[in-house]
């Protein structure tokens, strides 16, 4: 493939921005090779720069599950455009959204809109101490909930892929309000509210974690962490940014059927536009200004634009819930599984980690659980994978230690010409092996 165009504008972006992206997750560090500048997509489809077309498996990030350019979502963008981007007011279109997240999460009666996964859980960390009077805050290792200083501690995504242990800037007196546990690890947990007996004021969580790649959640774990932070006084937050409206219309917490306090929302709730949200019990929420005393704002929260999209979006995987998540799960097996079978035939140690339409795959040899065993996947081997398969218009996410995803407007025809692609990169992958 020809990539002078992106190479160019990558140059320049290097004069500009820092690294070259406004986000490191773009960057290609960890894979090598040339990130293409995209200049459209349309369903399973990317273009970039230079006129190559790619089949898109990570769908940005995660919210375009019924793919680029959704008419519907397009069609109401455009339509509230014409009313202005922005007003800084109320409109109906808030609460229009908000009727169609409550109805298919019953763990959250009352919901704000921020515009991003960060504000979100940054904000329902707020929201759980003042509740709970406690300071004490546990995540897992490897589980990424944005960039707030307190979420920084052993996170995954970006911070794994780059070999950051947490980020300079967050002051040791933030970070050691943060219990970063191993997550499967129920021990860990009982320990630490043993520890912190009456500190501890909210378990945040990715029900199944994507951050470090997909790990799902051992049998009972969920229920677990459910069950201890009742008993405990403390409240449950599932982090559903990223399985939201992805792994059923529930996200984690309806497959799973655990109801926690707070739940934080993203990517999809917004049709793709800055949105996220997060919600729970009324009681909890009814803390937050101008009913309580934790202060929490965004003027451009709830924009006309996000409302649309996420409205169109929403609405139609509310109204199409059985077909489109049907439709999913087969077509998500079909890749995930023929792929695997590929790396079998080619003799490269693969673990395929999927839910729904959400998968990793770790290469190594060895069951991947929590973030210290994902962390033992080749990543090299990985990067060749990579870059093979880009230069055969199959785009992956670029690194080891993120989850890839699948929307309705993927065919099977897509799914065949991924499966062949995988042979070729395979082949690449174990010579490279081999060579070592």
């Amino acid at each position: 493939m020809n990539h002078s165009r992106s190479t160019a504008l990558q140059q320049r972006a290097e004069s500009l921005l820092p690294g070259g992206v406004d986000s490191p997750v773009r960057a290609f560090r960890s894979v090598g090779g040339q990130a293409p500048f995209v200049t459209r997509g349309e369903g399973a489809y990317l273009w970039d720069e230079d006129g190559n077309r790619y089949i898109d498996y990570f769908g940005s990030w995660g919210p375009m599950i019924l793919g680029h350019a959704f008419p519907p979502a397009v069609e109401a963008i455009q339509e509230a455009a014409t009313r202005s981007a922005s007003f800084g007011a109320s409109t109906a279109a808030e609460g229009d959204l908000a009727e169609l997240v409550v109805e298919a999460f019953p763990s959250i009666e009352k919901l704000r809109f921020v515009s991003s996964g960060t504000e979100a859980t940054m904000s329902a960390i707020r929201l759980a101490r003042a509740f709970t009077g406690r300071k004490y805050i546990i995540k897992f290792e490897g589980c990424y909930h944005g960039h707030s200083d307190g979420l920084l501690v052993k996170a995954g995504s970006g911070v794994a892929t780059f070999s950051i242990p947490g980020s300079a800037g967050v002051p040791d007196e933030i970070a050691h309000l943060t219990l970063a546990l191993p997550f499967n690890d129920l021990d860990a947990v009982q320990q630490a509210f043993a520890a912190y007996k009456d500190q501890i004021a909210a378990i945040i969580v990715e029900p199944v974690v994507g951050n470090a790649g997909t790990i799902l959640p051992a049998d009972g774990y969920l229920e677990a962490l459910r069950a201890i932070t009742t008993l405990e006084g403390a409240l449950l937050i599932f982090d559903e940014v990223m399985t939201g409206f992805r792994l059923s219309l529930g996200g984690a917490q309806e497959l799973y059927r655990i109801q926690p306090d707070l739940t934080t929302l993203g990517k999809i709730v917004g049709g793709g536009l800055p949105c996220a949200a997060f919600g729970g019990r009324a009681e909890i929420m009814n803390q937050l200004a101008p009913l309580g005393p934790v202060y929490q704002a965004g003027t451009l929260s709830g924009n006309p634009l996000a409302m649309a999209a996420g409205i169109a979006t929403v609405g139609h995987l509310v109204k199409h819930r059985a077909e489109v998540y049907a439709q999913l799960e087969s077509v998500t097996a079909t890749i995930a599984n023929g792929v695997a079978e590929e790396a079998a035939q080619a003799g490269v140690s693969l673990i395929t980690n999927r839910i729904g339409a959400m998968w990793t795959w770790f290469f190594t040899a060895s069951p991947v659980t929590d973030y210290a065993s994902a962390a033992k996947s080749d990543t090299a081997a990985f990067a060749v994978f990579h870059r093979a398969m880009l230069e055969q218009g199959i785009w992956l996410p670029c690194s080891q230690y993120e989850a890839a995803f699948l929307g309705t407007s993927h065919s099977i025809a897509d799914v065949e010409a991924t499966i062949a692609a995988s042979r070729t990169a395979f082949a690449a992958v174990a010579e490279k092996l081999a060579a070592k």
